[in-house]
Formats: structure tokens, C-alpha cells, sequence
């Protein structure tokens, strides 16, 4: 039975616990049962992303790695950066939320920065003209509702990559390298209990001010990001599709 990958990018003390919590976000937003799922945290640069074998595809999560990272790249964010990019050169569908937006488009020559830092909470995704014809994003509506909180921002987007939303002032809010790796600057796999667990953990952090938690906590569950959420279970069933799919028969000389 093929199942779908996850992969946690965490490290440090609280790393274990964030990373078990994002991955029961990932398998409720996605329609998945536990065994349907792969989970893998990489922690340090020993860790390995692991077999692919019977793997439909791949989605990374979050990560308090910063790109660009201010005083350079740790030992560990260069190995993680490693791994992502043996990963998206894989034949593989590949999903990645928040950090992996700012990765992905440095990663294709694109620069980032911190022009359009968003609070933690709710935010506006506008899908673009070329968005309307994406494989996930065809279901969507024109605008919807993402849960996001970051600092960091890509400034350009590189000619390797299509841009497919944004918010309505033009920030990046998706992104696809090829036509099988997709970027989300927000959170696609949270709602809103998942994002009062994560502003939990991250709670000292600079995400959001501490005195404005309990009213960011109230307000979470007026916005509905049934929307945003269906991006994930719609790469879920992309990427079991794509591994039933019958292959092409070869051409006869």
C-alpha cells in the first residue's frame, strides 16, 4: 500500500513533541489514517530522509529555520537544506508549508527577506490566473483562508518557479517548481486547534507578542480555512493517483 511521507523539520528540546503534533495536523487536514502516513524528523545532520520505497510523495512541514538566516547557515540547517534538494529532484511530489516556500525559492535563485512578515493568525490567499489551471488549486476558490505567522518572506520569485497566489497586496503566498513540487507560505495543514498547539509551543519565540495570545486564540476559530486545509488532502490524492496510474505503454518501432 503506498503511503505518503512526512518529514519534520525539528530540532532542539521541544523538536520531538512539535514534530508529533504537526504530523497529526498533516494526517487530519490530508483524510489519512495513521497507516497510510510516514513520519521522519530530521534533527541533525545525521538523520536521513530514508527509504522512498512504496512513498506516493512527500510533505515537509514547518521550521523555526530562517532563510535567509542572519549570521549564516548552521551545521544543521545546511544538512536539511541538503536533503530538500535531493528531495525535489526526486520523481517524487513534494508539498512543502512555511519555511519550505523560503527554501524552495532560494533554492531556484530567488531572494528572501522580510518585506511581508505576517502575524501569527489569519491571512488572505488570492490564486492567480495560472493557479486557476494548478492540479491542487483547480477546487479552490478565488480567495480563501490560511492560518499562517512568519517573519521571512521570498522577495522575488525566480523564473523556475510559477507563482499561484498570493495575498492582495502581491506577497507570495504559493509557488510549484516543475509540475510536481508545491510551496505554501502558510500553514495548509492547520486549523485552528492546531494553531493555538503550535503558538503553545512557540510561544517566546517572536511569533506573535504574548500579550495578544489569548486574543489571537479566541478569534482562530471564526475564520474557516476548510479551503486552505483542502490543498492538503488534495496532494494526498495527487500523489495516491499518480502511484496507481497506469504507465505509459512503450512505443512500438
Amino acid at each position: 500500500m503506498p503511503q505518503l511521507l512526512f518529514l519534520s523539520l525539528r530540532d532542539g528540546e521541544i523538536g520531538p513533541a512539535v514534530a508529533r503534533a504537526e504530523y497529526h495536523d498533516v494526517l487530519q487536514s490530508a483524510g489519512l489514517e495513521e497507516g497510510e502516513g510516514v513520519h521522519r524528523i530530521i534533527d541533525g545532520p545525521p538523520a536521513a530522509i530514508g527509504p522512498l520505497d512504496g512513498i506516493a510523495g512527500g510533505i515537509a512541514g514547518g521550521s523555526s529555520l530562517n532563510v535567509p538566516a542572519e549570521g549564516g547557515y548552521s551545521a544543521y540547517q545546511k544538512h536539511v537544506h541538503a536533503l530538500l534538494a535531493d528531495l525535489v529532484e526526486r520523481d517524487l511530489p513534494v508539498f512543502f508549508v512555511c519555511f519550505g516556500l523560503s527554501w524552495l525559492v532560494h533554492y531556484a535563485g530567488g531572494e528572501g527577506g522580510r518585506s511581508h512578515p505576517e502575524d501569527s493568525g489569519p491571512t488572505t490567499v488570492c490564486v492567480t490566473e495560472e493557479g486557476r489551471a494548478d492540479v491542487l488549486l483547480g477546487p479552490a476558490p478565488d480567495t480563501f483562508t490560511a492560518l499562517t505567522g512568519h517573519t521571512e518572506n521570498p522577495e522575488t520569485v525566480p523564473g523556475a518557479l510559477q507563482l499561484l497566489a498570493t495575498t492582495p497586496d502581491g506577497a507570495v503566498q504559493i509557488v510549484r517548481y516543475r509540475d510536481r513540487v508545491w510551496a505554501t507560505q502558510f500553514h495548509a495543514e492547520m486549523d485552528a486547534a492546531a494553531m493555538q498547539t503550535r503558538m503553545d509551543f512557540y510561544h517566546d519565540y517572536g511569533y506573535f507578542p504574548a500579550e495578544e495570545y489569548a486574543r489571537i486564540v479566541a478569534d482562530l476559530p471564526n475564520h474557516d480555512v476548510a479551503a486552505a486545509n483542502g490543498l492538503v488532502q488534495s496532494f494526498a490524492r495527487y500523489c495516491f493517483a499518480e502511484q496507481t496510474r497506469p504507465a505509459s505503454p512503450a512505443a512500438s518501432n
